[in-house]
């Protein structure tokens, strides 16, 4: 029963709209400015870039504390273990993108899937940063946001299952259930930017702080 009031918990607790309480606070309608999602680069449009980190930072401790706190309760490693960690985590991702409080339409699910995927450490904790690492160069060069979520969601699986080839105490007997978990973040990251991606392939896609 543990477990199902965490993934409950993780759920409600990703449903929360960070982005547009803060907007709300600011006296701005988040949902009618720029491309009207709740997420943190909408809030950067609006508010600022401060604003904009401060719903982004919120948005990933919305996935990094259920896994802390499912981890807490089951240290050992095994496969069934990794499916109840990242269920926890992966419940407040889709909390993110079908919020309970906003009729289930949220956002693009990259910040908290980021917050859970830090909080499995250490089997997912480096390769996400790394992740974040090339998120982060690709929004310096390119600064389309959503083209730097995309290159992340594709390499972030690849460079996980590097990882656990090569690491010598990693087993793939027991480790297969993250690669699993990996592609499952992949495809509802690129489901959920499936309009950025015809945007960017049309042209018409918005830089970063661009009016």
């Amino acid at each position: 029963m543990i477990w199902v009031f965490l993934i409950i918990a993780a759920y409600l607790l990703g449903s929360v709209p960070f982005g547009l309480v803060l907007a709300t606070a600011r006296g701005v309608d988040l949902r009618s400015v720029g491309s009207g999602n709740i997420g943190a680069t909408n809030v950067a449009r609006a508010l600022g870039r401060n604003w904009g980190c401060l719903c982004f930072a919120l948005d990933c401790l919305k996935g990094l504390v259920p896994m802390l706190v499912a981890m807490h309760f089951v240290e050992e490693v095994t496969v069934g273990s990794l499916w109840l960690w990242f269920g926890v985590g992966y419940a407040a991702v889709l909390g993110h993108v079908f919020p309970l409080y906003l009729k289930f339409k949220g956002g693009k699910g990259v910040s908290t899937s980021l917050g859970a995927v830090v909080g499995l450490y250490p089997y997912m904790t480096v390769a996400g940063l790394i992740t974040f690492a090339i998120w982060g160069a690709c929004l310096l060069i390119w600064r389309y946001v959503s083209l730097a979520s995309i290159v992340a969601a594709v390499v972030f699986p690849i460079i996980l299952t590097a990882a656990v080839v090569v690491l010598p105490d990693w087993s793939f007997s027991v480790l297969w259930p993250l690669l699993v978990i990996a592609m499952g973040l992949t495809v509802l990251v690129l489901i959920r930017h499936v309009g950025n991606i015809k945007r960017l392939l049309a042209g018409s896609e918005r830089k970063i702080f661009q009016k």
